[in-house]
C-alpha cells in the first residue's frame, strides 16, 4: 500500500469560506487506487506554510507521495511551485509536463499552470490544478505511472532494476 498526504492551498478553504472539493476528489481517487491517506490539511495561500506542510509530510510522516491542489496560476498570492521548489531535493518535471500536455488537450487554459512536480528525500511531490475537474484528468491520467516512480524511488519493486 502506498501511502499519500494531500495538500490543498486556499484562503478561503482555509478560512472555512469554500468546500474543498479538490482534496476530496484527490482523497477518493487516490484511496479507489491503493492509496492510504496519512494526512489532509488546508493550509492559506502562504509559502512558509505549505513549505512546513510538505517537510512534515515528507521528513516526519514519510509518505510516498504528496498531491498538491491549488495555488499554482498566475494570482500574486498563489506560491505553491515555490514553496514545492525550495523544500524539494531533486526536480522532476515530467510529471508536470505530462500534466500541462494532457490538460491542454483538453483545455487551452492549461498553458497558465505553473505547478511542478520534484522529489524530497523518498517524497514524490506533485502539484495539481486547483478545480476539482482538473484534478481528476490530471490523476486519471498519471496516478498509476506514479506508482513506478514511487517503486523506483523507494526501491520496493521486484522488478524496477530489470526494466
Amino acid at each position: 500500500m502506498y501511502t499519500l498526504g494531500i495538500i490543498t492551498s486556499s484562503d478561503k478553504g482555509y478560512a472555512g469560506e469554500r468546500e474543498d472539493g479538490s482534496g476530496k476528489v484527490i482523497k477518493e481517487i487516490a484511496e479507489a487506487n491503493g492509496f492510504k491517506v496519512e494526512s489532509y490539511v488546508i493550509v492559506p495561500d502562504e509559502k512558509e506554510m505549505l513549505k512546513e506542510q510538505f517537510i512534515k509530510m515528507s521528513d516526519e510522516l514519510g509518505v510516498n507521495l504528496i498531491l498538491s491542489t491549488g495555488g499554482t496560476g498566475f494570482a500574486p498570492r498563489d506560491v505553491t511551485p515555490e514553496a514545492t521548489k525550495e523544500i524539494i531535493d531533486r526536480e522532476a518535471p515530467g510529471i508536470a509536463e505530462a500534466i500541462r500536455m494532457y490538460s491542454l488537450s483538453i483545455t487551452k487554459r492549461a498553458m497558465l499552470s505553473r505547478a511542478v512536480s520534484g522529489i524530497r528525500k523518498r517524497t514524490l511531490i506533485v502539484n495539481l490544478p486547483g478545480s476539482p475537474k482538473a484534478c481528476k484528468e490530471a490523476l486519471d491520467y498519471v496516478l498509476n505511472d506514479l506508482k513506478h516512480g514511487i517503486d523506483i524511488l523507494n526501491e520496493t519493486a521486484k522488478d524496477c532494476a530489470r526494466k
